[in-house]
């Protein structure tokens, strides 16, 4: 007689472990500022989004295909320009700057533009999401992003 496995809930949902695991992260990265209390918040949001749109140059380089590089790189630049005017700029940038990565993370999700990224569009798509929902309920709080 052989032991049948029987799947678990997870298993059941491939895409349940990824959106809980982002759901996770977006509430860690909306907390981020706390653990860098000297700098101002937008700051700190603002030093994320480059790096989590720099995953996906990784991706690219995994890939192997040099115009999917350079597109990734191309498109990570255009997170580190929004980062870099969020810093001084009004917080609604670093909405823009989440939401608009999680379209592109839908994206990718949807299309496969980059080879080999299973299951992080979607953790990183909730990861944004989570986190500019934060930030529009900080903003709509009242909370300030400058000192």
């Amino acid at each position: 007689m052989t032991p049948t496995h029987t799947p678990g809930p997870v298993a059941e949902h491939p895409l349940r472990a990824p959106v809980l695991w982002g759901a996770a992260w977006g509430l860690i990265q909306a907390a981020a500022p706390l653990g860098f209390w000297w700098l101002d918040p937008a700051t700190v949001y603002a030093l994320s989004l480059p790096l989590i749109a720099a995953v996906y140059i990784g991706f690219a380089i995994a890939d192997g295909r040099p115009r999917i590089v350079a597109t990734e790189a191309g498109i990570a630049a255009v997170f580190v320009v929004i980062a870099a005017a969020a810093v001084t700029g009004p917080a609604w940038l670093l909405v823009i700057g989440f939401t608009g990565h999680g379209l592109k993370d839908l994206w990718q999700h949807r299309h496969h533009y980059v080879a080999n990224t299973r299951w992080w569009p979607p953790f990183c798509l909730v990861v944004d999401w989570v986190a500019a929902a934060m930030l529009v309920l900080l903003i709509a709080a009242g909370i300030h992003f400058h000192h």
